[in-house]
């Protein structure tokens, strides 16, 4: 069954009149969303665009900014915010949580147990609904846990 929660959106890389997911795709926007795509390991805006100036040299920080803005505005990626860092960019679409690692800062996706949806693992009063949820947890990854431990 599914969730509620997922999202909607159908994003197709590129459609006869150069849209995604109904934007109309600029070249700075393709290529910002094509970065977020290449290595989903939830980078900065700052992250995005080094890899975009690698690729496109003329793009500025100020452009890779607005084309975030625009494709979470979009529902075509997630800002991920935990406390006061930096705002990270995930393309994972699906329903999901992210852990932070407090020690190397890495960024998972962790999905459900058993395609569970969203609502059952929450004690919501009766008669609520869920639009919109964001489930950020920290603590060690598996690698930093095990360095701590050895």
């Amino acid at each position: 069954m599914v969730s509620k929660l997922q999202q909607s959106i159908v994003v197709e890389s590129t459609s006869e009149n150069g849209a995604l997911g109904g934007l109309r795709m600029t070249k700075q926007r393709k290529l910002v969303y094509d970065v977020l795509m290449d290595e989903r390991d939830h980078p900065t805006a700052t992250e995005v665009y080094i890899r975009s100036k690698e690729r496109m040299s003329s793009i500025s920080l100020a452009t890779v900014y607005n084309c975030l803005e625009t494709l979470s505005a979009a529902g075509l990626v997630k800002q991920v915010n935990v406390g006061r860092d930096a705002s990270r960019y995930c393309p994972n679409l699906a329903p999901h949580a992210h852990f932070i690692c407090g020690k190397c800062e890495e960024v998972y996706d962790i999905g459900l147990k058993n395609d569970a949806e969203m609502e059952s693992v929450w004690a919501l009063p009766e008669g609520t609904r869920i639009d919109h949820l964001e489930v950020a947890m920290k603590g060690l990854c598996a690698k930093c846990n095990a360095k701590q431990k050895a």
